[in-house]
């Protein structure tokens, strides 16, 4: 049966909900520094931290480079350690993120998503979480402050399985979600603890029974098997993924997938998106449907690993794809657009995309019913 809620719905942002989530966790250890705007979730955790609701050592550290470097010694000392960041914090954290992902460290990092300088603006795209997307690290996009507290709580479930042993990224939209409120349902917190369990990383740097050696210098003889190697864990994620949605969903009866289908069925032309925008995008879906019209919505959950082969089933009956990318690729093609591009190869489906909200600017309904019907506006661009 599914358990009550603790204390039933209450409003809070995405930034409070990510920082309850922590706190029912209890993470050993919390390197982080601060930046807009993940700021408000590392204050709240830690006032939930000094009031007694977890037990957690949170350190201070001299930048977002530091915060990922503490964390991953943390992790593989035998401790279990997350942090948080955005944007900039993201790019200077970004070279010890693939170092993190390398020394399979099951990190769990909340990111609230924001574009990057310059020009210096604070509000979001998510060019910082495209920044780093060959790292190696599992990237899971919210929709609501719900679903960003719900995947927080799932986060080191997945990080932490035998098979996977990767950092979890925990993503949701900055200012949209991190500081709005909206309905929050709790689990307990007994719930969430039992659901977590102990943190268990095979041969701790602190064993001294069984001494290892971490972050080894490879040469051509073992670079490419442990690149490989992480890339089977990718491939190995996707099941446990799926089974850690499943488990969580019944408990909190609430459905979780790495992907939502909204609508798919008898679409022919469905939006392909990931993030805040999806409940936009949902209330025009509605109102086309309504007029006979056959459109959809594909969200993207986990956008690493990329899960082409049920995107594939996804849209098997539409006749057209419309990728939006809040992101762009100076000289290339965006993430999303490529990414659908190779996992539609030989569909007879249509390919559209247009890169959409840099920057915080919002996309409003009927730019969505004109992104619909073929007829965007300029600054919504076509990227053919």
């Amino acid at each position: 049966m599914p358990v009550k809620t603790q204390e039933g719905a209450q409003l809070l942002t995405g930034g409070d909900a990510v920082a309850n989530a922590m706190a029912q966790i209890d993470p050993d250890v919390f390197p982080v520094y601060p930046i807009t705007p993940q700021t408000p979730i590392i204050q709240t955790f830690a006032k939930l931290v000094a009031n007694g609701k977890a037990s957690t050592e949170i350190v201070n550290v001299e930048s977002e480079h530091s915060a990922m470097s503490a964390t991953i010694g943390s992790a593989l000392a035998g401790a279990r350690s997350m942090t948080a960041t955005s944007s900039q914090g993201l790019a200077l954290m970004a070279e010890v993120v693939y170092i993190a992902a390398g020394m399979r460290a099951p990190i769990v990092m909340a990111v609230g998503n924001r574009a990057l300088s310059a020009p210096l603006n604070i509000h979001c795209d998510h060019s910082d979480s495209m920044m780093i997307r060959d790292s190696g690290v599992i990237q899971l996009f919210a929709e609501s402050v719900q679903e960003a507290y719900d995947l927080m709580v799932m986060a080191p479930r997945i990080a932490e399985h035998p098979d996977v042993m990767l950092p979890v990224l925990v993503c949701q939209d900055g200012f949209t979600l991190t500081h709005s409120e909206e309905p929050l349902e709790l689990t307990p917190d007994e719930v969430v603890k039992d659901f977590v369990g102990e943190y268990h990383v095979p041969l701790p740097l602190l064993d001294v029974e069984n001494v290892t050696t971490k972050g080894i210098f490879a040469l051509q003889d073992y670079y490419t098997e442990l690149r490989y190697a992480m890339n089977a864990a990718m491939e190995k994620a996707v099941p446990v993924i799926e089974e850690v949605f499943g488990e969580y969903s019944k408990i909190v009866d609430r459905p979780f997938g790495i992907l939502e289908e909204y609508e798919i069925e008898g679409a022919e032309r469905v939006i392909f998106l990931m993030g805040s925008t999806a409940g936009t995008i949902k209330d025009v879906v509605d109102e086309l449907r309504a007029k006979g019209e056959k459109v959809g919505l594909l969200r993207l959950v986990s956008y690493r690993p990329f899960p082409a082969e049920q995107i594939r089933k996804a849209l098997a009956g539409a006749t057209e794809v419309i990728v939006l990318d809040r992101s762009d690729a100076p000289g290339s093609v965006p993430s999303l657009h490529s990414e659908m591009a190779a996992a539609l190869y030989g569909s007879s489906a249509k390919l559209r995309a247009h890169v959409f909200g840099l920057g915080g600017r919002e996309l409003v309904p009927d730019e969505a019913r004109a992104i619909f019907a073929g007829e965007a506006p300029t600054h919504i661009a076509l990227r053919s």
